[in-house]
């Protein structure tokens, strides 16, 4: 039986370069599991958790990064829109406010891209 979400994962030719860093240093996401070739970002590796691999069918930058977005809850979106823009994060877009929800979208260093998401 499937009980729910554990992981997003996200493959780099080699995580260890610019992702590992980017989720860990710029993100603030605490690293749970930590090997070199695969990283659990999360306070717990069951989850909910975000994944790192290194994958040998992956090469350079995605290349249709709108297909999977990784959505990340906040408490204050403004807050960390600044935040993360002040440290040169690339944003797709500025937060907008779609009634129950509140949205961002930007771009990890290999263009994948991820949410922040403050519920109302």
């Amino acid at each position: 039986m499937i009980k729910g979400l554990s992981t997003a994962g996200i493959w780099s030719e080699d995580i260890q370069k610019k992702l590992l860093p980017f989720y860990r240093d710029v993100l603030g996401l605490p690293v749970s599991v930590d090997t070199p070739e695969f990283v659990v970002l999360g306070s717990s590796p069951a989850g909910p958790a975000v994944t790192l691999g290194t994958h040998s069918e992956v090469r350079g930058n995605n290349a249709d990064p709108a297909r999977h977005m990784v959505g990340l809850a906040v408490d204050d979106v403004q807050a960390e829109y600044k935040r993360l823009k002040a440290a040169g994060v690339e944003f797709i877009d500025e937060p907008t406010d779609f009634g129950q929800v509140t949205v961002c979208t930007f771009k990890d260093p290999e263009g994948n891209y991820l949410q922040l998401l403050q519920f109302a």
